[in-house]
């Protein structure tokens, strides 16, 4: 069965009938995911879809607030949100000054572990003792898991 391309895909992507909708993107150099349709989808896009589907399970309440994780290309940044009022109660990153001198000649994932033991200080610091950890469309992997484990080692409870 022939790989189908829809009328709207062709117009975005300049596609003939018989070519693929990835074919071109990938010459491009874009990193590519497909949604259910078939249809091409950028990674970022994957990220936001699957946060989206993780942020409708997990909630932050004044008792138990949310350990957020957000990772770009060179930081790792975590949050602890009351999502009930709408505030960051607690963070950390790795452009802290308190660790950012510590953090030299580690690898990422190093880093994002002691961003983790940041937070989960600072949280017991305000009287945080359990969270419940949002991932943030990311896999449960490398800097993420990391981070998670680091919090633990601090005190947080998941």
């Amino acid at each position: 069965m022939p790989f189908v391309v829809s009328p709207l895909a062709r117009l975005r992507t300049g596609l003939s009938n018989h070519e693929r909708p990835f074919d071109r993107l990938r010459a491009n150099g874009l990193n590519l995911v497909f949604g259910t349709k078939g249809m091409a989808i950028g990674k970022r896009e994957a990220v936001r879809r699957r946060h989206d589907r993780v942020r409708k399970n997990v909630r932050g309440t004044p008792d138990c607030p949310r350990l957020c994780v957000f990772r770009s290309l060179n930081h790792t940044y975590a949050q602890v949100i009351d999502d009930s009022l709408g505030q960051t109660l607690a963070s950390a990153s790795t452009l802290d000054g308190e660790i950012k001198g510590d953090l030299g000649n580690k690898t990422k994932t190093e880093r994002a572990a002691a961003v983790g033991n940041l937070v989960g200080k600072r949280a017991q610091g305000k009287g945080i003792s359990q969270v419940v950890f949002d991932r943030g469309g990311y896999k449960y992997h490398g800097r993420v898991r990391a981070l998670a484990d680091g919090a633990r080692e601090s005190g947080l409870r998941f």
